[in-house]
């Protein structure tokens, strides 16, 4: 039997190279499914899934956030936890590496926020 097909990303590169134990696992794209289709289609519940939030503060440096998929963000409550004045969703333009006066990716802010 021959093994499914899946997409071999930078992730999956780097679990293989480290010999980390993993499951790829595919489910169809639905356009604005978010999380909640993510967790049906991989019969997981929505926290288990991890989401990813490209911000841009007041100097337009990038921030990225990873948060579990049942969780909301407060744009206004990061800012003031990072000392920052503002903080809005990057457009898709706006993302490390695009085509634009966007962040590059020397760019993004690094710091941790935990609740």
């Amino acid at each position: 039997m021959s093994k499914p097909h899946h997409p071999v990303t930078p992730a999956i590169r780097f679990l293989r190279a480290h010999k980390i134990e993993h499951t790829a696992m595919q489910y169809p794209y639905e356009e604005h499914g978010g999380t909640a289709h993510s967790a049906e289609c991989l019969g997981i519940d929505e926290h288990q899934i991890v989401k990813t939030i490209v911000l841009i503060n007041e100097h337009k440096k990038g921030l990225i956030v990873l948060m579990h998929g049942d969780r909301q963000i407060s744009t206004r409550n990061l800012a003031r936890q990072l000392g920052m004045k503002h903080v809005e969703l990057a457009a898709p333009d706006q993302a490390p590496g695009a085509q634009s006066d966007g962040p590059e990716a020397g760019d993004l802010e690094s710091r941790a926020v935990a609740h």
